[in-house]
């Protein structure tokens, strides 16, 4: 029987790799969506192709009562969760001395309380098992903090305080929760950037480049494997040596 993985905001981007790259490893993929989108039939799509099972189910993230029911449907349709992958993000940037209350309130609505709002009903699952693997995708903002995302870094700090307070939690029982916090990464959020910006980014990172969806997908893949066993409570930087 497969292993099966949840992965919230996972029709696009790093969230979108995860799902691919662990259906390559012969997971069984619940695919979490908040609106309908061009992206979902194409990923679900390249899911199948790798001979396992994918279930889209709709949801939002900041709402609680989604949320059960986003885990009940999964639960229902392939009787457990083995992986929970906190994925589902926003951002919306802005000085703090310009920025609206609701700015700040809705990026910590999807990105801290969301990350809650499905831990909280997916854990009993996995304390019963005994067993389980919560890998929460924070930022290196979260640890080194970034102009004009006050809102989006203290939600991914929030990300990373969750993820070794609930390490602590829970290890007893065997349920390992780490957190992976990548860098500048190749996605629709930096599509946006014109060429010369990225440039002076790719500068300032000691590899030269800014990191690809796969990057973060392989580390995830790791924190998935029985090759991470021995970890529990840690923050994966992927960012090509950018903080130290």
């Amino acid at each position: 029987m497969n292993k099966v993985a949840l992965i919230t905001g996972a029709t696009r981007g790093i969230g979108r790799q995860i799902a691919i790259t662990l259906a390559k490893e012969g997971y069984d993929i619940a695919l979490n969506y908040r609106k309908e989108n061009e992206d979902l039939e194409n990923t679900k799509k390249e899911i199948e192709e790798n001979k396992v099972k994918c279930f889209a189910v709709k949801g939002d993230v900041s709402n609680f009562e989604d949320c059960e029911k986003i885990v009940k449907q999964v639960i229902e349709n392939f009787g457990k969760i083995d992986v929970l992958v906190n994925n589902a993000g926003i951002t919306k940037d802005m000085l703090l001395m310009r920025m609206k209350k609701e700015d700040f309130e809705q990026v910590i609505d999807i990105n801290l309380v969301g990350t809650f709002n499905v831990t909280k009903n997916v854990i009993n699952h996995m304390l019963k098992a005994r067993t389980g693997r919560i890998i929460n995708i924070s930022s290196v903002v979260g640890v080194s903090g970034n102009a004009g995302q006050t809102n989006y870094s203290a939600s991914k700090a929030g990300m990373i305080g969750f993820t070794k307070s609930l390490a602590k939690e829970v290890a007893s029982r065997g349920v390992l929760v780490n957190a992976v916090a990548p860098g500048f990464i190749e996605t629709t959020m930096t599509e946006v950037l014109k060429d010369e910006i990225k440039e002076e980014i790719a500068k300032g990172i000691p590899l030269k480049r800014m990191g690809t969806p796969q990057d973060v997908a392989n580390v995830v893949k790791f924190l998935c494997s029985e090759d991470s066993s021995y970890m529990t409570g840690q923050v994966l930087q992927v960012d090509g040596g950018m903080l130290m």
